[in-house]
C-alpha cells in the first residue's frame, strides 16, 4: 500500500491514494483534489454518479485516520472552481480534523481566501522548510528539493503486445517530486521518464517503483 523514500535525511511515505506523509514532521501532503469537480460535471449534464462526490471525502478521511497527521498541506487545486454543494461537505470534513491545515493556492483555487481562513485554513503561495520547497506548480530553485502538483503525472506501461496501461504516479527527479492528483475525475498527463527519474506508479492498493 505504501513505499518509503528518504530525502535530505527525512522519511517520506508514498500512499496509493497519491498522498505523501512526512514522518518527522507528521505532515500529510495532498495535491490536486479538485473538490467540486464532480458536482460541476453533473451540473453540466455529465453522467457522473452522485456517490462519486462522497468518495473523495471518504478517501481523505481514511488517509487522515491512518497517518494521524499534525499538519495537512494541500498543494493547490483543492477546489476545482467556484463554491458549490461540495463546499458544505468540505466544511463538515474540516470540523472533524484536529490537524493544522495549509493550502498552497493553485490555479484553480479561485474561492476567496477569506472563506478558507474562516475555517482556520492558512492560504499561502509556498512553503520553504528544511531544504524543501512546497509549491503548486513545479519549480526549480537552487539548494531546495521541490514537492509540487499541478501536472497530474502518469506513465504508460507497455505490455508484450501493443497494449499499454496508463497509471498515475509519483514522478521524481534529482531535485523534485511531482505528486499525483488525489481527486477522482481529474485526468492525468503522461510523462516520459529520463534516466535520472524515479517513477512510483499507484494502483488501487499499491505503490510500485517501475
Amino acid at each position: 500500500m505504501t513505499e518509503v523514500i528518504v530525502l535530505n535525511h527525512q522519511t517520506f511515505t508514498m500512499h496509493c491514494s497519491g498522498a505523501l506523509f512526512w514522518e518527522e514532521k507528521s505532515t500529510l501532503v495532498v495535491s490536486d483534489i479538485h473538490f467540486g469537480k464532480v458536482s460541476h460535471f453533473r451540473k453540466h449534464g455529465a453522467a457522473v454518479p452522485q456517490k462519486a462526490i462522497q468518495k473523495n471525502f471518504d478517501l481523505l478521511e481514511n488517509i487522515v485516520h491512518q497517518f494521524k497527521p499534525k499538519t495537512i498541506c494541500f498543494l493547490g487545486d483543492l477546489f476545482h472552481s467556484s463554491i458549490n454543494s461540495e463546499w458544505h461537505l468540505f466544511e463538515t470534513w474540516v470540523t472533524k480534523t484536529d490537524a493544522k491545515l495549509f493550502l498552497i493556492a493553485g490555479n484553480h483555487d479561485i474561492i476567496s481566501p477569506l472563506k478558507y481562513e474562516a475555517l482556520g485554513i492558512v492560504v499561502i503561495s509556498e512553503i520553504v522548510t528544511q531544504g524543501f520547497l512546497f509549491t503548486h506548480h513545479p519549480e526549480e530553485r537552487e539548494g531546495l528539493f521541490n514537492f509540487a502538483g499541478h501536472i497530474h503525472p502518469s506513465v504508460k506501461l507497455k505490455g508484450s503486445g501493443k497494449q499499454f496501461l496508463k497509471l498515475a504516479c509519483f514522478f521524481k527527479s534529482n531535485h523534485q517530486m511531482i505528486l499525483p492528483a488525489f481527486g477522482e475525475f481529474t485526468g492525468t498527463y503522461s510523462l516520459q521518464p529520463a534516466k535520472d527519474n524515479e517513477v512510483y506508479v499507484i494502483t488501487k492498493d499499491q505503490v510500485l517503483r517501475v
